[in-house]
């Protein structure tokens, strides 16, 4: 390649071939968000063993899940501004580094109050760490593959809470709850210096905050090592406004997305927790067995996983919005099967694949939605945000099973409540209006 005068850095990520840099980051991306998910997962299992060991009931194990759930939520509305200010590598090692020494502290919890506390500032480490994980993900894939690089990526998720509930479950029985602790910070702890060796800082945000060129040159000759870039500059298509990264998500062009990726964010976070929170209890409450009534759980995560791929790769052909509506609003007729599928296990099996097919897939097809909307200067803002905002969902639908269980609500009616959700988040990702440069 000769020297040019100034270069677009997307189109250079376009043009060349998909490196082994971009590999690297992605892997290293998707280690992150599997450690997050471990924690997300092993922290149910373990529950019952510290509930047990302290001798607490279940009333009193609830604000352990809360106080995660918060801390994920003030993370990710905290580390979003701050990847924007001083970079996305430098916030995910901070981040990464400050929930696994919060988990390993954990371990050696002496009682409930400093365990909800450790639980609160492990959240805030995860809460940084995925929006920003999502983010440099991004902001290394090539156009027409960027929504399935992303939604593979975040796949690590699903995988890390699966290998999270088997661990646990081992872990627990051979070395207690704290084994599982230690486990969950030793793992991010190791990744930092991994991560401060191989994962490269974003080249547009580099652009847009003004680093030299020589360092951005060093930085794309990872990607393109046979290109030459002497005497080149750089240049990104998003403008840098100056100013609050968080008041520049309601600018012209930008307010109308960032109210719809917020409510669709919150929709799907919602219906998530609610049926990953619940499902087992419902569906055993139908005359099936505990083991039963897991194994058709599972289908869910599984849909989940296979649904991430499948709709980042549409997203990629088609109108992306179009497929998130699509599969949002299929999933509100297959979750409102569920409670009518009862007496038949495969029919039930079905409903609730589908069901996490297009709502837990649909949520992340919309982070890479959500990547792809925002300019360079405020991505990880507008990323993090919407992640911070369908927490509250999150913590939502975590209870809201349990509220109509006590309101004595049949199965049919628990679901087809749930189906309202995934009606609204369709409805409203489908006049999401495209983001004009």
């Amino acid at each position: 390649m000769t020297a040019v005068n100034a270069i677009d850095v997307q189109q250079f990520i376009n043009q060349h071939k998909f490196s082994r840099t971009q590999i690297v980051t992605l892997l290293l991306c998707f280690l992150i968000v599997a450690v997050d998910g471990f924690d997300t997962a092993s922290i149910g299992f373990i529950a019952p063993a510290i509930g047990k060991q302290w001798g607490l009931d279940p009333a009193h194990m609830a604000p352990v899940f809360g106080a995660g759930l918060f801390g994920l939520m003030i993370g990710a509305l905290c580390f979003g501004p701050v990847a924007d200010r001083i970079g996305r590598k430098a916030t995910l090692m901070t981040c990464v580094g400050f929930f696994g020494l919060a988990s390993l502290v954990s371990a050696w919890s002496p009682d409930l109050q400093v365990l909800l506390v450790l639980r609160f500032l492990t959240g805030l480490g995860l809460g940084g760490a995925m929006p920003n994980a999502i983010t440099l993900s991004s902001e290394y894939a090539p156009d027409k593959h960027r929504s399935v690089l992303v939604t593979t990526m975040f796949c690590g998720f699903t995988m890390g809470s699966a290998l999270g509930g088997i661990l646990a479950a081992y872990i627990v029985a051979h070395w207690g709850w704290h084994g599982v602790l230690l486990v969950g910070g030793v793992v991010p702890l190791a990744l930092v210096p991994l991560l401060g060796w191989l994962l490269p800082e974003s080249a547009r945000y580099m652009v847009t905050r003004g680093h030299s060129a020589e360092k951005i040159s060093r930085t794309l000759n990872r990607i393109a090592p046979e290109a030459d870039l002497r005497g080149a500059t750089y240049s990104v298509a998003d403008k840098a406004p100056s100013g609050s990264p968080v008041r520049h998500l309601f600018d012209t062009g930008l307010r109308r997305g960032t109210m719809t990726l917020w409510v669709m964010f919150f929709m799907s976070m919602l219906i998530i927790y609610l049926l990953s929170s619940w499902l087992p209890t419902l569906i055993k409450n139908t005359g099936r067995s505990l083991q039963d009534a897991s194994l058709v759980t599972a289908m869910f995560q599984v849909g989940g996983t296979m649904g991430s791929i499948a709709l980042g790769r549409f997203m990629d052909r088609f109108n992306p919005t179009r497929v998130l509506s699509l599969a949002y609003i299929v999933g509100a007729v297959f979750i409102a099967l569920i409670g009518h599928a009862a007496n038949s296990t495969p029919l039930l099996v079905l409903a609730v694949f589908v069901a996490g097919f297009c709502a837990s897939g649909g949520q992340v097809g919309g982070n890479a939605l959500a990547a792809g909307f925002y300019p360079t200067a405020n991505r990880a803002t507008g990323v993090a945000w919407a992640l911070g905002i369908g927490r509250i969902g999150s913590i939502l639908g975590s209870m809201a099973g349990g509220w109509m269980l006590t309101a004595g609500l049949s199965l049919a009616t628990v679901f087809e409540v749930v189906a309202v959700p995934a009606v609204l988040a369709s409805v409203c990702v489908l006049f999401m209006q495209k983001r004009k440069d």
